[in-house]
């Protein structure tokens, strides 16, 4: 019997021992928020599970040919959710004008998108401000006044090292005018708006990244010094050793004695000392100039647009665990606009250098609960748009089912960071990506939890609705042939359906009211 023999015989067997039915899934419809929820058009809640989709290659206008097919891998994958890169240089060429070609592009992934029941969150991406440094605002929109740019040896320290970067950001947050006359904030709100109105009867669109990582400019050269300060005062504390401003610079200076400076600052109380040195610079961005600018994002969107949701970001150094303070958008009455979802990135200190596989459990434990705690007190749904970042060639499945589970049972969504052919060979693939979740639950959410442990899968919620089906992902469907395994209280039918030619599938279930529990066998 070969493997697609197999499959079928174990799905027979499910219907006749459960009684259920395949079926097929129903189509994709528009997201909304309920308090820290995503909820669909049935009012059920949602967890959105998938990766980023970013492509950095400016070649071909930063578009990956082989999407259609992707798309259909994502679903197979098991995904429900793809944070999409686009960049301010292609849509907006030249000051005010817009690159059809390119939305005709991004037309398709909708589509493709909407076929294969994904939803897209569009994010404005950028690193490093734009074109010139790396990707994502165009030469034109880059007013850094002939300052040099200077690099260091991981490409992110050039936020801190170049003058030309943080000049380009400070200009963007004073909204400095282009060669046109019209300032470079009110540009890149105006391509938002004609996204947002392009996109507005789009189901597959769940809503729009209004900046990726937002750098607050030159002030962040205040920040790092800060932290350096800090870092040199809990360094005396353990070793008893004062060190110079000169010799605190010079363990920054070079990769090797920087990882090693981050030991001591692996203990979590430890460093969350240090990032508080930078919480009032870090609260004075987001209070000002980002919530300022959010708000005009939101307004702008909302003339054309009140269906889809924001996804607003914390700034650069909050992805280190610095408390976000951010405000809300308003409506015209003064309200919290109520379709927006807080997205924070999260990544340890080791991320992009040679000791990637190293992570700082103290760190990550600290920053994850901090992003998740600020979440709870903006009371909208959190997202962690980017995370990981484990490439390939690692062993990375320890941390990265370190912080899945994290995410888990704080019953948050998650984009990792990010797609590249070959993803799915990466050790950690199948335990914190294309894992067991409850894509869509009838009722909310009391937790679950992937346990690699005890190689089970548990799920408990509360039923709300009399006719609404639970559905949940399943890596492979023939591990559900021992129905004997399958624990589901109080019981219901419930439907197995195949993904394609895959072993993938959705296991649909039927409603039985009240608190439910459900524990699956998970594959070693």
């Amino acid at each position: 019997m070969n493997s697609k023999q197999k499959q079928i015989f174990l799905l027979v067997i499910l219907v006749l021992i459960t009684g259920c039915q395949i079926n097929k899934p129903e189509k994709i419809g528009f997201l909304s928020t309920d308090g820290t929820s995503f909820i669909d058009n049935q009012g059920r809640t949602v967890v959105l599970n998938g990766l980023n989709h970013v492509t950095k290659v400016p070649e071909n206008n930063f578009l990956y040919d082989g999407d259609k097919e992707l798309f259909r891998q994502f679903k197979e994958w098991g995904f429900n959710c793809i944070r999409y890169g686009l960049y301010w240089d292609v849509l907006e060429p030249e000051p005010g004008k817009i690159n059809e070609a390119y939305l005709k592009e991004i037309d398709k992934r909708v589509k493709w998108a909407e076929e294969n029941n994904l939803w897209l969150i569009l994010d404005m991406h950028q690193d490093l401000y734009g074109r010139k440094f790396g990707n994502g605002a165009p030469l034109w929109a880059t007013l850094d006044e002939g300052l040099p740019h200077v690099k260091g040896d991981v490409w992110s320290d050039a936020y801190i090292m170049s003058p030309a970067v943080q000049r380009s950001f400070d200009n963007f947050w004073s909204n400095k005018p282009a060669e046109d006359g019209i300032g470079l904030q009110d540009h890149y709100i105006n391509a938002w708006k004609t996204i947002a109105g392009r996109y507005a009867n789009a189901p597959s669109v769940v809503g729009f990244d209004i900046m990726n990582e937002p750098f607050m400019g030159s002030s962040g050269l205040v920040i790092f010094q800060e932290l350096l300060k800090g870092f040199a005062e809990v360094h005396a504390s353990v070793t008893g050793e004062i060190l110079t401003e000169e010799a605190v610079m010079s363990m920054w200076n070079t990769e090797d004695s920087r990882l090693e400076a981050y030991g001591l600052l692996n203990d979590g109380k430890i460093f969350s000392y240090v990032v508080g040195k930078i919480t009032p610079i870090v609260n004075e961005f987001e209070q000002g100039a980002l919530s300022d600018f959010y708000q005009r994002v939101r307004d702008a969107i909302r003339e054309v647009n009140t269906k889809h949701i924001l996804f607003l970001e914390h700034n650069f150094f909050c992805n280190m665990g610095v408390s976000s303070s951010f405000s809300i958008p308003k409506d015209k009455n003064g309200h919290n606009d109520l379709l927006c979802a807080y997205a924070p990135h999260g990544y340890d200190l080791v991320t992009d250098s040679k000791a990637s596989m190293s992570q700082g459990y103290g760190r990550l434990d600290f920053l994850f609960h901090s992003m998740f705690e600020r979440g709870r007190e903006l009371g909208i749904p959190t997202l962690v748009g980017e995370w990981g970042a484990f490439y390939m060639g690692g062993k990375y499945k320890e941390p990265a089912t370190h912080i899945i589970n994290l995410i888990e049972k704080n019953d948050a969504g998650q984009t990792y960071w990010a797609f590249w052919e070959g993803i799915d060979t990466q050790d950690y693939f199948q335990y914190a990506l294309s894992r067991y979740y409850p894509m869509v639950t009838n009722g909310k959410s009391l937790g679950y939890y992937n346990d690699y442990q005890k190689n089970r899968f548990t799920y408990q919620w509360v039923e709300m609705d009399k006719k609404a089906l639970t559905r949940i992902y399943i890596p492979d469907i023939s591990i559900l042939g021992d129905t004997k395994k399958i624990v589901l209280n109080p019981s219901s039918s419930y439907s197995i359906i195949p993904i394609g030619k895959t072993n993938a599938g959705y296991m649909e279930i039927q409603p039985a009211g009240g608190e439910r529990q459900l524990i699956l066998p998970v594959a070693e």
